[in-house]
């Protein structure tokens, strides 16, 4: 997600060392530090991205402890929003049995913020295929968020689900955190590699759904038609129905309808910083963008065009090796009140980074398909008017995108429990080919 608010410290279990270093990381910026991850993902790290898009390259079958399902660790082959080749992980998880004819719809959730070091990808915890499980409330168990919302209702369902951990959470190279159309390609080619797991049988139709960071994703493969129908894939011929997104962000939003230039992306930029330097935690969010914003640009932006000197060395200390709660600690424990001394007070080279961040969004393009937005009013987090300025703009265009405000008053956090019977039956309505309502009529 974006903003928890909250802080954790990090009690993950490690179950061995993996020593990531440049020459076997694409995109990177120099030698990482050594990071915990499992032996599944050490062995990844060392991988080249070859292949066909969708294409497993590793899996691993797991347990679960989801009566009727079975659960498999995988990495494959995406592509950034630049078309360079990257590995993401996730799992696949499926019902038991045989697949019908046609195959089992698939369902690609795009998960919320879990940081940008190589061991916060959630199919990481030792037990990941269960329903979603968050940290802060009562019943999580873990230090960060994992697991699949309504994965229990969907197995029952008979749908195959499909988890990306995105790239840089555990395949090698940098993760571009909330650059929304990398992790929207990630979610597209998980479909794909669904499809590549011949064992679950996945069929040709799908959804994506996702919250918060990964609702961003939601839209951004919901603008991706082209990218959805490339042939020569692992799994050609994907028919993504719908599109679900739970407090999704959408920084092209705060972009001038008139276009960028160097004044008024000056603007943008000190808007946007302002707007996330409230407290260490938005901040953290903010730098964690920054600097998966100049990876995925390396050839256009800097650090040193935002930070000072030091500022840039210890996001990138910071932000490579540690997870998003972990990291908010750390830079709380450092800096305390004065964590903005990291920024410049004159940015340089800002057309380049709002242009970078408007391209990041990905959402030029008209929808392919239905897309339904699901918001609390008490969501200080992602703020609901983004939402709403994506749906107008969307409509305008011809698309189909519906924006549902969900009952009481609910907050980014309890958004994927409170909109979870809702969009399960709007999934079920898209699968079985019905028509969805008009949802650019009223609100």
């Amino acid at each position: 997600m974006f903003n928890r608010g909250k802080k954790a410290l990090c009690g993950a279990k490690v179950l061995s060392i993996c020593a990531i270093i440049a020459s076997s990381m694409p995109f990177t910026r120099g030698a990482f530090a050594e990071v915990f991850v499992p032996t599944f993902y050490a062995a990844v790290a060392k991988m080249k991205p070859e292949g066909k898009l969708g294409k497993i390259i590793k899996k691993e079958r797991i347990s679960t402890t989801l009566s009727g399902a079975q659960a498999w660790r995988i990495a494959y082959i995406s592509s950034d929003l630049r078309d360079r080749p990257t590995i993401s992980t996730g799992l696949v998880v499926a019902p038991l049995g045989k697949a019908p004819k046609g195959g089992r719809p698939v369902l690609s959730w795009a998960h919320g913020t879990t940081g940008t070091a190589q061991n916060c990808g959630p199919s990481q915890v030792e037990n990941p295929a269960v329903p979603l499980n968050q940290y802060f409330v009562v019943g999580g168990n873990s230090w960060t968020d994992y697991g699949i919302p309504a994965l229990r209702e969907f197995i029952d369902q008979g749908y195959v689900v499909v988890a990306s951990d995105y790239q840089g959470l555990g395949g090698g190279g940098v993760h571009q955190y909330a650059i929304a159309t990398t992790q929207g390609r990630d979610a597209i080619n998980g479909v794909r590699a669904a499809g590549d797991l011949r064992e679950v049988g996945a069929g040709k139709k799908a959804i994506v759904y996702g919250w918060s960071q990964g609702g961003g994703a939601t839209l951004a493969a919901a603008s991706s038609g082209e990218y959805i129908n490339r042939k020569g894939t692992a799994f050609d011929g994907i028919e993504v129905v719908g599109f679900v997104a739970m407090a999704p962000p959408d920084v092209s939003t705060v972009m001038p309808d008139e276009g960028i230039t160097e004044a008024s992306a000056e603007g943008v930029l000190d808007n946007v910083n302002k707007s996330f330097s409230h407290n260490v935690f938005d901040f953290a969010h903010l730098t964690m963008n920054l600097w998966a914003t100049q990876a995925a640009f390396s050839d256009k932006l800097q650090m040193g065009d935002l930070f000072t000197e030091e500022g840039a060395k210890v996001v990138n200390e910071v932000m490579s090796n540690k997870c998003m709660h972990v990291a908010a600690d750390t830079l709380h424990y450092t800096f305390g009140d004065d964590f903005t001394s990291l920024l410049k007070t004159n940015v340089t080279n800002a057309r380049a980074w709002a242009d970078a961040l408007f391209v990041g969004a990905g959402t030029k393009e008209k929808p392919i398909a239905p897309v339904i937005v699901y918001f609390g009013d008490k969501d200080v987090t992602v703020p609901p008017v983004m939402g709403k300025l994506y749906r107008e703009r969307m409509c305008k265009m011809g698309a189909n995108v519906a924006r549902i405000q969900l009952p009481g008053e609910q907050t980014h956090f309890s958004t994927p429990a409170v909109a979870q019977p809702m969009y399960i039956s709007w999934i079920a309505d898209r699968f079985a080919g019905k028509p969805a309502a008009d949802g650019c009529i009223g609100e």
